[in-house]
Order: structure tokens, then C-alpha cells, then sequence
């Protein structure tokens, strides 16, 4: 029986096959030496027949069975280990960066009750509270799945505290998730980021506002550009910076993609682009609705807690009844 030599060399330098290349070298050399004795001893021939027949159907599935650990590897690689999670006001003043927080919140609320891990990367308080930018780090293999069609524009719609005659007013926050894997899906050039380090402005401990910690990373093709300063060394912050970029760069890669096909985007629940009008949150009549899907629940305070699960259920169950038509 023959394999395929070079994959066998793949396999014997790929780290989760290596040991189990050692044991079917050991194999091959068993094949062998059967082989050989029943090449030249009649008598044992019989016997080394069922061996040799024993052998390559151990090698067979061997062989399989590497190839599977090598593929499932690979897609291990490109599957999204976490997310970024940023959330910027948008328009509406004061109102907007507070409406911007209270989605940061329910965000990290839902992802508390998934037991999943996230951080506080970067943040940009605005002078009346709440956020004018913030970004967030969480951790799951299941989140990206989960929260991938919450990028988008979301609408609040309510009487600010500040509004003197009782109208309602109405403000925006953007939302973008993007995903974060161990092998970039696309190829960056390091020559082409400029890095720059400043101190930290945020909370924690002597160590924050005297030493150069934060890291900021400049993408100059794109101009697109990340700060991390949540970590309390450079290296922490250079290499979280360093994720959010690549997660930043394919993101806009994968919407210019997009941009590009529209025409065939038929099965696909809206467009995935961060400019796109998603959600209104109307608090006079206690109502949460998703434009793409045109439905609608009278949940605002339970949602803004972080319990999420049922409107991400129902967009997911959308998008798989369009994908089967």
C-alpha cells in the first residue's frame, strides 16, 4: 500500500500528529518485515498474510485519522476564539454616549450569564457620563456565533432626563463584533503598522498614569487604528492592540467583500456593515424591535440587563428559515 509521501512529512512536523507518526512509522516497519517473511518463508506466509492484512487496515485508519486531527486544526485556526466588542455614540449628544453605555452593559450582562470572559480594552468617558467610544474583549468559542448580528446602528427612543418640556428624543450607538482568531485570514504587512506608547488613563493602581503601558497601533494603508490600555504591562497591551488590529482589518475586508456582492446577498439577515439601522429601543411604549426581522418585544428593561437570548434566538432562527428557501 502506498501513502503520499510529502503529506506523511506534514504530518510527522505537525504538532498534534507527531506522536501518532511515530507509532505508524513503527507500523510500516511491521508492514515491512511482514512483507519480507512472507516473501520468504513459505511456511510462515499464511500467518504473515493476516498480519500484513491486519497492519494496512490499521494504517489505513491511522492514516485517516491524522488527516481529520490536521483539518479540524485547521479550521480550529480560522474559528473565532472571542470577539471585540465596540460600542460608539453616535448621534444625540450626552443622550447618545449614555445610550452607548447601557448597551456596553447589556452586552457584558449577557456575557456574564454565558460564564463568558471579558475585559475592558480601551474606554472615552463623555463629560455628562457614559461613553463617547468603548471597547471590550470577550472570550468563548461561542460568542462570535452568538453575537454576530448585533453590529449595526441602534436606535434609543425616549424623554432624556435633561429635556425640560417631556419630548422624546432620538439618539444612536453603533455597535461593531469582530471576531478574533489564531491565524489571520488575511495577509498583514508589519512594515506597514506604526506603534506608539503613552500612559494609561484609566483605573489601575500607581503603575497606570507613570508608565508608558498603553500601546496604540497604526494600520497606515487603511489609516485604521486600535489603543489597548487595560493591561498593565506593554507587551500585554502591544499584543492585545496588536488582535484588535487584525480583527479591525478583516472586518473592513470582509464588508468591502460584501459591498462588492450585494446583488447575491439575498439569504443573508442584513448586511453586516456597522452603518446599518438594526434596532430600536423605544422606552414610551416598552418596545425592543429588529428592522431585518420586523419583530418586536416589550422587553426593554429585562434586554438592557443582558437578557439577550431570546432576540438572538429569533434572528438566528430567521436566518436559518432563509437559508432554506
Amino acid at each position: 500500500m502506498e501513502f503520499d509521501l510529502e503529506q506523511l512529512q506534514l504530518l510527522r512536523e505537525h504538532q498534534k500528529t507527531q506522536y501518532l507518526m511515530t507509532v505508524f512509522d513503527g507500523d510500516i516497519t511491521k508492514l515491512e518485515e511482514a512483507n519480507a517473511l512472507a516473501a520468504t518463508d513459505p511456511e510462515m506466509a499464511e500467518l504473515a498474510v493476516e498480519e500484513i492484512e491486519l497492519l494496512q487496515s490499521q494504517l489505513t485508519t491511522q492514516y485517516d485519522e491524522m488527516l481529520r486531527i490536521v483539518e479540524a486544526a485547521k479550521e480550529e485556526e480560522v474559528k473565532p476564539y472571542g470577539v471585540i466588542l465596540e460600542v460608539r455614540a453616535g448621534a444625540g449628544g450626552d443622550e447618545a454616549a449614555l445610550f452607548a453605555a447601557e448597551l456596553a452593559n447589556m452586552y457584558l450582562g449577557y456575557a456574564l450569564k454565558q460564564e463568558w470572559m471579558a475585559a475592558r480594552v480601551s474606554d472615552s468617558s463623555a463629560p455628562q457620563g457614559g461613553y463617547k467610544e468603548a471597547v471590550f474583549e470577550i472570550l468563548s468559542p461561542d460568542v462570535y456565533e452568538a453575537l454576530r448580528f448585533e453590529t449595526g446602528v441602534h436606535r434609543v427612543q425616549r424623554v432624556p432626563v435633561t429635556e425640560k418640556q417631556g419630548r422624546i428624543h432620538t439618539s444612536t450607538a453603533s455597535v461593531a463584533v469582530l471576531p478574533m482568531r489564531k491565524k489571520p485570514t488575511i495577509d498583514i504587512n508589519l512594515g506597514d503598522i506604526d506603534m506608539e506608547f503613552s500612559r494609561s488613563g484609566g483605573a489601575g493602581g500607581q503603575n497606570v498614569n507613570k508608565v508608558e503601558t498603553a500601546v496604540r497601533l497604526v494600520h497606515r494603508p487603511t489609516g485604521v487604528d486600535v489603543r489597548c490600555e487595560s493591561g498593565r504591562s506593554q507587551l500585554k497591551n502591544r499584543e492585545m492592540a496588536m488582535s484588535m488590529l487584525i480583527a479591525k482589518l478583516e472586518a473592513a475586508h470582509q464588508e468591502e467583500e460584501a459591498r462588492k456582492h450585494a446583488a447575491t446577498r439575498s439569504k443573508q439577515i442584513g448586511t453586516g456593515d456597522r452603518s446599518e439601522k438594526i434596532r430600536t429601543y423605544n422606552f414610551p411604549q416598552n418596545r425592543i424591535t429588529d428592522h431585518r426581522i420586523k419583530e418586536s418585544w416589550h422587553t426593554i428593561e429585562t434586554t438592557l440587563a443582558g437578557d439577550l437570548q431570546t432576540i438572538i434566538d429569533a434572528i438566528h432562527n430567521a436566518e436559518t428559515e432563509l437559508l432554506a428557501t
